[in-house]
C-alpha cells in the first residue's frame, strides 16, 4: 500500500482529496490529511475508508519528520512561504513531493540535493501556476515542431465569480486567499512589448489595463503579473519580442481599485494607532488632507479626480468605506482593515459558484504567414467547496502524484510542469472534468 500525505486541508484541497480517495481502493492508496485544525481535515475525509484525519503543526520538527519519513509522496498545500520545511524534510528522507505553488529561492536551493538522492520536488502544478504552463507549452512546442517562430506570446488569467452568481457592482467574490487578492501587483510589472522592456510601478499597475474577451464570457480587463521576463527561459523563449502574463478581472475594477492604492490603503508595513476604535469613514479620512469645509467623499473624489456620480464613486460606496461602522482591529494595518472590510463584501454567498477564466494568445510566422492562435478556457464551479480554483488547483496535483506513484513521472531535483511526458498525460486527463481549452487560428 502506498501512504499519500497532504499537508494543508484549506480552501484548494477539497478536489484533491476527493481524487485520491476515489481512487484510492483502485490503486491501494491510504491517504493522510494533516492540518491545524483537526476538524476540518475529518470534514475533507468524510470518513473514507482510505482517509486518515490527523492534527498537524508544520514547526513541530519531530512530527513533521515522523510524518513525512513514513509516506511515500507528500502534498504540500500549505502557504507558499511554508513550502521549504517540507521540502527539506522530503529530501532529507527520500520522498518525493508536489505542490501547486512558484518555485521559490528556498526550493531552488534543494535541487541538486534532490536529484542526487533521486527525489522529484515537482512544483507548480496548479492552476497558476500550473494548467497556465501545461496549455501554453502544448502549443508552443506544437508550433515549434511544425516549424513556426513565435513573435509574441500573452496570457491572462482570472479567478472570478460565475455570471449567474455576479451580483455586485465590483464584479468580483473572493474565491480564494483574500490577503493575497489585496497584496495584489506590489513590486514593479516587468514584460517586453515589441522588443522594448516595459517596467509599471505599482502605483500605476492599474491603469495600464488591456481589454480582451474570451469566449462568450463577455469582456475583461487584464493588468501585467509581477515577472512575465522570467517565463522567456523557462519557456524556451528566449528571443521572443513580446511576452506579457497577467490578471483577469471584469471591466472597471481596476480603476475603482487603483482608488486605494493612490490613497495607500493596501499597505501592509505599518500599522495604525487605535485602530480598534476607528470607523471606516476616519480611516478612509485618515489618508486625506484636513478640509473641514468638505466631507470625505468630497475629498477622495478630489484626491484621485473622479466624479461624485462615477460609477467608480458607486463601487467604492457600495463597500462600505463611508460608512460609520467601527473597525474593531487592534494595531491593524492599512491592508488588514481594507481586507476585512472585503471580506464582509466579497464572501461567496451558500450558493454561489465561482469561476477560473484563462486565455493565451500565441503570434507565430510560418512559412511567411503571421498567424494567431487564441487558447481559451473557462472552469466554473460546483458549489462553495468544489469552487473552480479548488478544481483546477486539485486536480492536476491529483494527477501528477498519481503519474509519480505509478512510476509515469520518475525524474528528480526541482521541476516544473514544462516537458510533454508530464504535461500531455495531465491536460488529457483533466479533459475528462471539463479543464479543456477552445483554439481560435486566425491569419494576422
Amino acid at each position: 500500500m502506498k501512504r499519500i500525505l497532504i499537508i494543508g486541508a484549506g480552501l484548494s484541497s477539497s478536489t484533491l482529496i476527493e481524487y485520491l480517495l476515489e481512487n484510492s481502493l483502485t490503486y491501494k492508496w491510504e491517504v493522510t490529511v494533516c492540518d491545524m485544525s483537526l476538524e476540518l481535515a475529518e470534514r475533507k475525509i468524510k470518513g473514507h475508508p482510505s482517509g486518515i484525519a490527523e492534527k498537524f503543526d508544520i514547526y513541530d520538527d519531530a512530527v513533521r519528520v515522523e510524518k513525512i519519513s513514513k509516506a511515500d509522496i507528500v502534498i504540500s498545500m500549505l502557504p507558499a512561504r511554508l513550502h521549504y520545511l517540507v521540502a527539506k524534510t522530503c529530501v532529507q528522507h527520500g520522498k518525493n513531493m508536489v505542490t501547486a505553488s512558484y518555485v521559490s529561492d528556498f526550493i531552488k536551493e534543494y535541487h541538486e540535493e534532490a536529484k542526487t538522492r533521486g527525489i522529484l520536488l515537482l512544483n507548480e502544478i496548479g492552476v497558476d501556476p500550473g494548467i497556465d504552463h501545461m496549455s501554453a507549452m502544448k502549443v508552443i512546442n506544437r508550433i515549434q515542431n511544425e516549424g513556426g517562430k513565435l513573435t509574441a506570446f500573452r496570457s491572462y488569467t482570472g479567478g472570478l465569480v460565475a455570471p449567474k452568481y455576479d451580483n455586485n457592482p465590483w464584479n468580483y467574490k473572493f474565491t480564494w486567499n483574500p490577503r493575497n487578492v489585496v497584496l495584489a501587483g506590489q513590486g514593479t510589472a516587468q514584460h517586453i512589448v515589441n522588443g522594448k522592456y516595459k517596467y509599471i510601478p505599482y502605483h500605476k499597475l492599474f491603469r495600464r489595463t488591456t481589454r480582451l474577451e474570451v469566449l462568450n464570457y463577455g469582456e475583461f480587463e487584464a493588468y501585467p503579473n509581477r515577472d512575465s521576463l522570467k517565463y522567456r527561459e523557462v519557456y524556451g523563449l528566449n528571443d521572443i519580442p513580446t511576452m506579457v502574463r497577467g490578471t483577469l478581472r471584469r471591466p472597471g475594477y481596476c480603476k475603482t481599485w487603483d482608488v486605494f492604492v493612490q490613497l495607500g490603503v493596501t499597505d501592509d508595513t505599518y500599522t495604525l494607532e487605535n485602530s480598534e476604535n476607528m470607523t471606516y469613514r476616519e480611516f478612509i479620512n485618515t489618508f486625506l488632507k484636513f478640509q473641514p469645509d468638505k466631507t470625505v467623499e468630497e475629498k477622495l473624489a478630489d484626491y484621485v479626480d473622479i466624479d461624485l456620480e462615477s460609477t467608480t464613486m458607486y463601487r467604492l460606496r457600495w463597500l462600505g468605506i463611508f460608512q460609520n461602522k467601527r473597525i474593531g482591529l487592534k494595531n491593524a494595518t492599512p491592508a488588514q482593515i481594507l481586507q476585512q472590510l472585503l471580506e464582509e463584501k466579497w464572501a461567496l454567498e451558500k450558493d454561489d459558484k465561482d469561476m477560473i477564466v484563462m486565455q493565451h494568445q500565441f503570434e507565430y510566422e510560418l512559412n511567411g504567414v503571421k498567424k494567431r492562435i487564441t487558447s481559451s478556457m473557462v472552469v466554473e464551479g460546483k458549489d462553495t467547496v468544489h469552487t473552480a480554483m479548488s478544481i483546477t488547483v486539485g486536480l492536476p496535483v491529483a494527477i501528477a502524484t498519481k503519474l509519480i506513484l505509478n512510476g509515469e513521472i520518475n525524474e528528480s531535483g526541482v521541476m516544473i510542469p514544462i516537458e510533454p511526458h508530464i504535461y500531455e498525460p495531465i491536460m488529457k486527463e483533466l479533459e475528462d472534468y471539463g479543464i479543456k481549452f477552445v483554439e481560435e487560428e486566425e491569419v494576422i
